[in-house]
């Protein structure tokens, strides 16, 4: 169980009218024991962690009370907040207190589940590039490096990296979702072209070109893919024993996900092909659509700024203001409502519309032309043309009489000895494989082809594979 212990009320600090500066307390502490703020050569005492906390108390703002009936006190001073702080934090289980027998000093340092649940916080607000969209390539270096070394620890690395590139494309879907949406609240509350300008041009510079772009070009999992699965294939490829050593041995590391008649070597390279098909073809493709349409959201809100803003206004602007500098602006609006009372309005009922797709009529030849003899040369055309058709007409039963003559009174013909007297020979000796398809129905005898895995050559094939055509009865 997750509430169990000293963690049954694990989120009461964060739920109060302090818990904003709850948080920030965490978040600064983290970056003091676990970033590069950190001091690695000691811990932190009490008195520097107070400190800490009453400089994140400083920072974070009081929030409204939640309407909870359980009072949470009032502070003189930040000292005394920061013990009550403190206090919470290691009752409820976010910090631990350990005591040195030796030296008998006390320090404060995070839980296990304290340091994981503070980490997300603490990166939310992160102004750091991370880069994310390493992992596929993390995930192909590992899995070289798993085919030419054998090590089983690089496999599960791969396999954890390929986790994390789908993860990353729903965060990243996600974080441009939050923006878009952000973008328009900013811009509803306060209508200021060149904060909104800004601000997009700031993303696109911070986060577009360091992340989103590489992921799209340089390290797209589409660019990748087939490197993937060519050393897939690889490891697939590779001895039984040694495929043995590494199944036994992952499934000493990985216990659970070994199940009965199911390999663990087999699942972990099929879930890496099944990750990399799915960023390829959902998530790649919703992260594009996302980009797009965060970028077309910001173009049309900085377009209607810029229009509102712009220091040239129209003839429309004018007539506006001159309207309202004028003394008998009453007279001419009412004037003006009694030329408009007469305008109406109507629009078509879409029932009753319907759009009905004309019919495209056969153009017509009515031209009348003179009969005109065919000339010799259209003559000699036509005839060369019905000869060529005829030359190369060939159907089953000239391939059947071919045969036919070809096996004589035998019942058996090697394609060595097909005779070749003319042109038609030539091809009917082409289209020889083709009577194994004769009487294939189950009627009447049946062309038995069975090839003797030798080559043969003729005057008219410089190469062709040797065979032999037998006839037979269906019984």
């Amino acid at each position: 169980m997750f509430f169990a212990d000293s963690y049954q009320h694990f989120f009461r600090p964060l739920t109060g009218k302090y818990r904003e500066q709850v948080v920030e307390c965490l978040r600064l502490l983290y970056e003091r024991l676990y970033t590069a703020k950190a001091d690695y050569g000691e811990s932190l005492t009490r008195e520097q962690i107070l400190e800490t906390f009453a400089e994140a108390l400083t920072r974070a703002p009081q929030l409204d009370s939640d309407g909870s009936s359980e009072p949470e006190g009032r502070f003189r001073n930040l000292r005394e907040q920061s013990v009550w702080v403190l206090n919470s934090l290691v009752e409820y289980g976010w910090l631990e207190k350990l005591v040195d027998s030796a030296t008998l000093t006390v320090s404060y340092p995070f839980s296990r589940r304290g340091r994981l649940f503070t980490q997300p916080m603490v990166e939310l607000n992160s102004t750091r590039v991370r880069t994310r969209h390493r992992n596929t390539r993390n995930t192909l270096n590992a899995l070289e490096a798993f085919a030419s070394r054998g090590e089983v620890y690089d496999l599960i690395d791969a396999w954890e990296y390929s986790e994390r590139i789908v993860a990353d494309f729903t965060d990243m879907i996600a974080e441009l979702e939050e923006r878009k949406r952000e973008l328009v609240r900013e811009v509803e509350a306060q209508i200021l072209v060149q904060q909104a300008t800004d601000e997009f041009f700031s993303f696109m510079e911070s986060r577009f070109q360091p992340d989103i772009a590489i992921r799209l070009s340089a390290d797209s999992v589409e660019k990748h893919r087939d490197s993937i699965g060519r050393v897939i294939g690889k490891i697939r490829r590779k001895d039984n024993e040694q495929k043995a050593e590494w199944e036994r041995r992952l499934r000493q590391q990985l216990p659970e996900l070994y199940a009965d008649g199911q390999s663990v070597l087999w699942l972990m390279l099929d879930t890496i092909e099944d990750r990399m098909r799915r960023a390829c073809e959902v998530k790649l493709p919703a992260l594009r659509q996302a980009l797009q349409g965060f970028t077309k959201r910001a173009e049309i809100i900085i377009r209607q700024l810029s229009y509102l803003q712009s220091s040239t206004e129209g003839a429309f602007t004018d007539l506006c203001q001159d309207l309202g500098k004028a003394g008998n602006r009453d007279t001419l609006l009412s004037e003006l409502g009694d030329q408009l009372a007469s305008f109406q309005l109507r629009l078509f009922d879409p029932k009753q519309t319907q759009l009905w797709q004309r019919s495209r009529r056969q153009p017509v030849n009515t031209l009348v032309e003179d009969e005109a003899p065919i000339t010799d040369d259209s003559q000699r055309d036509i005839l060369l043309q019905q000869l060529l058709d005829q030359a190369f007409n060939f159907n089953s039963s000239d391939l059947r009489n071919y045969l036919s003559t070809a096996l004589g009174s035998g019942q058996r013909v090697n394609s060595r000895d097909l005779p070749l007297k003319d042109a038609r020979d030539l091809l009917a000796m082409s289209h020889a494989l083709e009577a194994a398809a004769v009487s294939q129905d189950g009627s009447g005898p049946f062309m038995q082809v069975t090839f003797t895995g030798e080559v043969a050559s003729n005057d008219f094939f410089q190469q062709f594979d040797e065979y032999t055509l037998e006839l037979k009865n269906r019984d």
